[in-house]
């Protein structure tokens, strides 16, 4: 088609130049012709104005008559002017002597009739008739006569040619144009024919394509139906073996039975981190894995992860340290979760494939680019190390750096390409070097969007005991099948001392709902006679009840949680249950007031929280048990506290030094009551006393919000103990 094109085109311009040729040809012949033309009415004028300055210089002389000598002139300028054509006349030789012969017999006329009037002038009329007598003049004029008419024959001959060529030119224009139109003709039907053979041939493709794409979708479903299936199929037992497992451990058992309890446990999560690792890979295939912008505090969530690391590391014996850069920002917006479970699976590795020396973190600024940080994130060890030929392929699914690596250290090869996927997803970039013996070393950078407002670090719990008042009065409807699963949530009530009624299908829930009335429903969604989607709209539409519905499946992909909100559900919770998750939400959805002890802070072995900023013991001393005390003074630190925060902001950015130094100094009495003077007396001494022109000021603030806005946070709680 390209050739058959190219060549069409070639040919089209190669005629249309040649026809542009002959047309401009017959342009210039047809000028030429004009100019013939013209030249012979020259010759007529030019006769014509000799005879006329004849006849007036005669009738001159026989009249007698005064001389008009500028009137004669004018008649030989005007002869002088019709003679510049043809001096000017391009021609052959032939046409050059004729010209030059009249040029010379009219100059020659001109000068008689000149000689005619002067002598006139000069001697009398009977003088000018004598030298008219001689019949000069008379020769001259048909000598001039003659000339002229073998100039015109001659021309003529020469407008015949220029007549026949403008014919053979424009025959020769049409012929050429003629064959451009036909050929650009062609052109358009042939192309017309190959553009509607391809449309046709589209056509069939798309209709091809469509039958793929639905054969595609098709398997989409059943790889879907499947991953859904052997989650729950998988999660369910999981549920129950780590349910049990947590249960177990916290009776009094030997240490060899702890040791097989903590192996169970320990198999048990990893072989859910397998699932979660393939439902996590299903998820990102059919881009449906979601990356939230929500605020965080960095330094919060890698002062988390590395505690979660410290006790793997000393078990190991090796070193293990996290450090992050002063200047960057603490509170960002991102994905949190996502952010950890990079962090947790970089981290998981380098333990793991370090046997000595030491695994370290750097967290560091890379530069700010509207509004968004650059989080440059190194984690290295000095473990086995990768050989160079296989760095390549290690963020392929499945792939290991060594055969023999799984046999050693287990692993499925899925967690450097979720690590890899999710940076992606991010807008981020992951880059690794290593060498084999010296260790390894990751480097990724993430943007993150920097908070307008502080976030303060969010403080974990480890357990969910509660006062035997929390539940008093709440009834539960727990609607699951599974025996196992059903004698785990019977287990949890019971140490949280709550009612619950056990129903195995949707159908007995109903049942249920007829007779009594409960504060919440507990509804697994798959199970025999009818299912917890099918129980959940019944509940809406037939029996009308409002009672919230936390769905508990173990399907755990995307989109789950909306299709049970769409089936008239509250929330959902996914298997194996979680007992904090599962207790935030009976407490939310009950409309009971958080236990002091649950689920902000942790709590000790009586119940009392445990508070990770703040420190009572000043407090409690001078208090001696007056609780109004307690509470007034924790009232006035909740109400200066972040009066005072906000004015060490404003001060520094109005520049006002003073205004600044004074509040820094306020706030050593503020902070002291709630047990804060240790955390924070070294920032204040240099808001104080240190120099502003030298020190990092902001950096110093930020530490003061941060750990003021965990403070506030704890004193809230116990406020509300009070």
């Amino acid at each position: 088609m390209l050739g058959a094109f190219l060549s069409a085109v070639t040919l089209i311009v190669f005629l249309q130049f040649n026809s542009n040729r002959s047309i401009n040809q017959l342009i210039d012949g047809n000028e030429n012709l004009l100019s013939e033309l013209s030249l012979k009415n020259n010759l007529q004028a030019l006769q014509t104005q000799i005879i006329s300055l004849e006849s007036k210089v005669r009738g001159t002389v026989i009249n007698d008559a005064v001389i008009d000598k500028n009137h004669l002139q004018e008649e030989i300028s005007n002869i002088n002017q019709s003679l510049k054509p043809l001096q000017a006349l391009k021609a052959g030789s032939s046409t050059r002597e004729l010209v030059t012969q009249l040029e010379l017999l009219i100059n020659a006329k001109i000068d008689f009739n000149k000689e005619v009037i002067s002598t006139f002038s000069s001697e009398g009329k009977a003088a000018a008739e004598k030298i008219i007598n001689t019949q000069l003049g008379r020769k001259l004029a048909d000598s001039i006569k003659v000339v002229s008419s073998q100039l015109e024959d001659l021309r003529q001959q020469i407008v015949t040619d220029l007549i026949k060529k403008a014919d053979d030119e424009g025959r020769r224009a049409k012929t050429l144009g003629t064959l451009i139109a036909l050929i650009a003709a062609a052109v358009s039907v042939f192309t017309f024919i190959y553009v509607s053979y391809k449309v046709r041939e589209q056509q069939l493709l798309i209709a091809r394509l469509n039958e793929s794409e639905k054969k595609a979708k098709e398997a989409a479903r059943i790889k879907e139906n499947f991953l859904a299936n052997m989650s729950h199929e998988i999660r369910t037992p999981m549920n129950a073996l780590l349910g049990f497992t947590n249960l177990l451990q916290r009776k009094r058992l030997d240490d060899e039975s702890r040791q097989y309890v903590q192996s169970i446990q320990k198999s048990g999560e990893n072989l859910l981190t397998i699932v979660n690792d393939i439902l996590d890979l299903s998820k990102i295939e059919a881009g449906m894995m979601r990356i939230e912008s929500v605020p965080f505090s960095i330094r919060g969530l890698l002062h988390s992860v590395e505690t979660m690391f410290i006790p793997k590391a000393k078990e190991t014996k090796i070193e293990f340290q996290v450090s992050v850069d002063d200047t960057l920002n603490d509170s960002l917006e991102g994905d949190p979760v996502r952010l950890t479970q990079i962090l947790v699976n970089l981290i998981g590795n380098a333990i793991k494939f370090t046997n000595e020396g030491k695994v370290t973190v750097q967290v560091v600024n890379k530069g700010v680019s509207n509004e968004f940080l650059k989080v440059g994130i190194k984690v290295s060890d000095t473990g086995i190390g990768i050989k160079q030929e296989k760095l390549a392929h290690i963020f392929e699914r499945f792939q290991q750096a060594e055969d023999s690596v799984t046999r050693k250290y287990g692993g499925t090869g899925l967690g450097l390409a979720i690590v890899k996927d999710l940076v992606l997803l991010q807008q981020g970039t992951i880059d690794v070097k290593s060498k084999p013996g010296q260790g390894t070393s990751f480097e990724l950078v993430i943007p993150y969007k920097i908070a307008e407002n502080q976030v303060a670090p969010k403080i974990g719990f480890n357990n969910v005991p509660s006062p035997p008042s929390v539940f008093k009065n709440i009834k539960v409807l727990v609607v699951e099948d599974n025996e196992i699963n059903q004698s785990l949530i019977r287990h949890l009530f019971s140490g949280w001392q709550l009612n619950c009624d056990l129903a195995t299908n949707g159908r007995e829930a109903l049942e249920a709902l007829r007779k009594r009335d409960y504060d919440l429903i507990l509804m697994d969604i798959q199970m025999p006679e009818m299912d917890g989607y099918t129980a959940a709209t019944e509940i809406r539409k037939t029996l009308a009840k409002t009672t919230p519905i936390i769905a508990m499946t173990a399907h755990a992909l995307p989109g789950e949680r909306e299709k049970c909100i769409s089936f008239g559900m509250n929330e959902y919770i996914s298997k194996p249950i979680r007992e904090e998750k599962l207790y935030k939400l009976i407490v939310q959805f009950t409309g009971l007031t958080m236990h002091p002890g649950v689920p902000d802070t942790a709590t000790n072995e009586s119940g009392n929280p445990v508070f990770h900023y703040i420190n009572l013991d000043y407090m409690k001393e001078v208090s001696r048990g007056n609780k109004e005390y307690e509470k007034e003074v924790t009232s006035q630190f909740l109400e200066a506290m972040p009066d005072e925060i906000g004015k060490l902001e404003l001060y520094w950015n109005e520049h006002n030094n003073p205004g600044l130094r004074q509040v820094a100094h306020n706030m050593r009495t503020t902070i002291s009551v709630v047990g804060l003077s240790e955390k924070l007396q070294p920032h204040l001494d240099t808001l104080e006393y240190g120099d502003f022109s030298k020190e990092d000021i902001p950096y110093h603030i930020s530490v003061l919000k941060k750990i003021g806005g965990g403070a506030i946070e704890e004193a809230e709680l116990f406020y509300r103990t009070l």
